[in-house]
């Protein structure tokens, strides 16, 4: 199954509109406990999450996974920094791509992947006003164009 394929639980928009991605790499997440039901019942947000390379290994930040609700003392705490599984050489790329000014590892997609919860990252490159206008323009002209060849 090709990278960011799987049952889709949530994508983040917003990352999409600000940021002009560059690469995308497929990684696992580490989660504990009752975070997988959660997971797979769609309670998780992405819009604010970013990913930052510790150590030698990368982490993800400021994604919400609500408690799981027929859970009890063993709930986690859904702001917590989460692991992802990379292998080392995707860590390295990664840590070298993110130097860059203006450059950031944001995660786009959780998905569902043969019983595991997988991220779709990706190195993206801030856009700056005048570029979300341009995009949005574009956007709105082919759907235009699409109008116009449905109805011929």
């Amino acid at each position: 199954m090709p990278k960011g394929e799987g049952k889709l639980i949530a994508q983040n928009k917003k990352a999409r509109h600000d940021y002009s991605i560059l690469d995308t790499i497929e990684a696992g997440v580490v989660l504990q406990g009752t975070e997988i039901k959660s997971v797979r019942n769609s309670r998780i947000n992405l819009k604010d999450g970013f990913v930052r390379i510790r150590n030698g290994e990368a982490y993800l930040y400021n994604v919400h996974i609500s408690p799981y609700d027929q859970g009890n003392i063993f709930n986690h705490d859904p702001l917590r920094t989460r692991k992802l599984l990379l292998h080392k050489k995707q860590i390295q790329k990664l840590a070298n791509e993110a130097k860059n000014p203006g450059t950031t590892i944001v995660p786009l997609k959780v998905y569902i992947k043969d019983g595991f919860a997988k991220v779709l990252i990706g190195l993206a490159k801030g856009k700056r006003e005048y570029d979300k206008r341009e995009t949005l323009k574009r956007k709105d002209q082919e759907r235009q164009i699409s109008r116009v060849l449905k109805n011929f």
